[in-house]
């Protein structure tokens, strides 16, 4: 599928814990220190308390940022490694627009598995059988999945759709599902609310981005995050208004766990990295065999 062609890149912004370094490089003027002229998009996410995006099963391209970028809204963006991976290798058997690898990412999203704070669940391997809340193909089912795949089979591990981070935080609370895989800043509200965390681990972003954007330009933008990221490392304090905004008044500044948030400038892809990748999802089923470093990786912002 090919787009119109462009005078200015366009590039998705949707949650904070995923796209801090872009939303920091873009306030800061980090893009227009490199000479960019960058048109920001922001698409729904689950960690926005207004959204009303309820996730379909059926194919996550039909999901919001992935329709906009199939129409040519969107050139570049970035999700959980395993969501890029997915959806890299499956476009264009599908024959959507095509997208592929081009690093990877800035943000280690933390994410957390949550528990009603009377809940008889102590440790991972008491979820035998348990409905837990997560976005299906998304970060949070995922990383849920690498979390607690040493302490269950996968056939007693039973994920669940409740909606938004909010809604499927209510849901643990009102007894409704016995888990919750959640992001900041929703474990922030998690433990203000009094719920427990039963474990929680980082989740590596993937960048992506179609044909449409060279290889110098990718390594202007992932310069801009490289110096977001010596920001915000140095200290995250100035940004917490991000993750707050996205809580709709649920969380103070100052009950945000800055601590959580870890970031690294851009990297690239590896073929080591591919392989462990990219097999650990088909040996889940979450996408199929007989796909290429190849054909779903291209570093090209560092040849």
């Amino acid at each position: 599928m090919s787009v119109a062609a462009k005078t200015r890149p366009q590039v998705a912004t949707m949650n904070a814990v995923h796209d801090l370094p872009v939303l920091v490089a873009r306030d800061e003027g980090f893009f227009k220190d490199e000479g960019l002229d960058i048109e920001f998009v922001t698409t729904p996410g689950m960690a926005q308390s207004t959204t009303s995006h309820f996730v379909k099963f059926d194919s996550v391209f039909d999901r919001p940022l992935d329709s906009v970028y199939n129409e040519g809204g969107i050139d570049q963006y970035r999700m959980c490694e395993w969501g890029i991976m997915k959806r890299a290798v499956e476009a264009n058997a599908q024959g959507l627009r095509g997208r592929k690898i081009v690093a990877l990412g800035a943000s280690m999203s933390k994410f957390a598995i949550v528990v009603s704070k009377d809940s008889k669940i102590y440790e991972p391997e008491m979820l035998k059988d348990k409905p837990i809340a997560v976005t299906p193909n998304n970060g949070s089912d995922f990383t849920t999945l690498k979390m607690i795949e040493g302490f269950l089979e996968p056939k007693h591990v039973k994920r669940t759709s409740a909606g938004s981070m909010l809604k499927r935080l209510e849901a643990v609370r009102d007894g409704k599902v016995a888990a919750a895989s959640l992001m900041e800043p929703w474990i922030s509200v998690a433990q203000k609310w009094g719920l427990r965390i039963l474990i929680e681990s980082h989740s590596t972003r993937a960048e992506a981005a179609g044909e449409d954007l060279d290889g110098a330009t990718l390594k202007k933008m992932f310069n801009a995050q490289a110096r977001a990221v010596e920001k915000i490392e140095k200290d995250p304090r100035p940004y917490v208004h991000y993750f707050i905004r996205e809580t709709g008044g649920l969380l103070k500044p100052e009950e945000f766990q800055t601590w959580r948030l870890l970031h690294a400038a851009p990297q690239p892809y590896t073929r080591e990295r591919y392989d462990d990748t990219y097999n650990w999802t088909v040996k889940w089923d979450m996408t199929v065999s007989g796909a290429t470093f190849e054909n779903t990786v291209d570093n090209r912002a560092w040849k």
